[in-house]
């Protein structure tokens, strides 16, 4: 084996020194999150909040799931976000599958169509009035129906099922006498394992952190998602009269107020981060899809 030159291994240090710096720079504002959320809030607002916590309480978290406002809002997103994902997988296979056969006529057509509406869209006001005569707004169905497909995640699916399925396998099930909806079932899907992860970290992701839709369409704060309070609370800069109750002195709120936000984003963060390690190893060969050819 060839011994490696005293350049490649200069090199090599180089890449791990830039790749060390950039997950450092990635991982501190996390860090600062987590330590500022268990820190003294007074010691957060002075600036000795750094690198370690001070003054050690889980004060913040205590509030944080003692208030009725923000465990309705866990409770929503959890809620929309396991029944929106299961709904946008699958109207994404029920569409991704028939565009991928290739006897499939039009398919070219539907396609065309599909990728329109993603550079083109009737803009936010006739979404809302058409919402409105459906009866949609401030329902359960208005925070998933709205965003029941991504074309772009259709498109990703599409490309996996012509590449990475042998066609033959799919010939040898039709000669067997199974139809369309029996080789989808037996065949196609339990060999696309890695996008059908990806697509469900990609969803569930989008409908976890989605606080728009419900901003526009929802008035009525018992279905509101976690993601809308925690909104209220750090961009207008004010924690709930409940989450608060029992701290006294404006000074005192403040101060804990300030607390509050962090935990608030670890809280909401967790979920996502927890769900990230179960789905690694389909996540680069999901991704990759379609991004060689030969």
């Amino acid at each position: 084996m060839k011994s490696r030159s005293a350049g490649d291994r200069l090199f090599d240090i180089g890449v791990y020194v830039l790749l060390t710096i950039a997950m450092l720079i990635v991982l501190y504002p996390l860090y600062f999150v987590v330590i500022a959320s268990v820190s003294d809030p007074m010691d957060v607002l002075a600036g000795k909040v750094i690198w370690k916590p001070s003054g050690f309480s889980l004060e913040a978290y205590r509030m944080v799931f003692k208030d009725s406002q923000v465990m309705t809002g866990y409770r929503n997103t959890i809620a929309y976000t396991l029944a929106g994902t299961a709904l946008n997988i699958m109207l994404s296979i029920a569409a991704a599958y028939p565009l991928s056969r290739r006897n499939l006529k039009g398919k070219g057509l539907v396609m065309g169509m599909m990728v329109f509406t993603m550079f083109f869209s009737g803009g936010l006001i006739p979404t809302y009035i058409t919402i409105s005569n459906l009866g949609l707004l401030n329902t359960f169905a208005v925070m998933i129906l709205p965003t029941a497909i991504s074309v772009y995640n259709v498109m990703i699916m599409r490309t996996f099922f012509m590449n990475s399925i042998p066609y033959e396998l799919e010939e040898a099930a039709y000669v067997d006498g199974a139809t369309h909806f029996r080789t989808l079932y037996s065949v196609v899907l339990p060999l696309s394992k890695p996008i059908l992860a990806v697509m469900v970290l990609f969803y569930a992701i989008a409908h976890w952190n989605s606080y728009f839709n419900a901003m526009i369409y929802l008035s009525d704060k018992e279905r509101y998602p976690l993601q809308l309070v925690l909104r209220t609370i750090l961009v207008q800069s004010q924690s709930s009269e409940e989450i608060l109750a029992d701290v006294q002195g404006t000074f005192n709120r403040m101060l804990m107020s300030e607390t509050i936000k962090y935990a608030l984003i670890i809280v909401a963060s967790v979920p996502v981060l927890c769900l990230y390690p179960f789905l690694q190893k389909y996540f680069v060969q999901g991704v990759m899809i379609g991004s060689v050819k030969g």
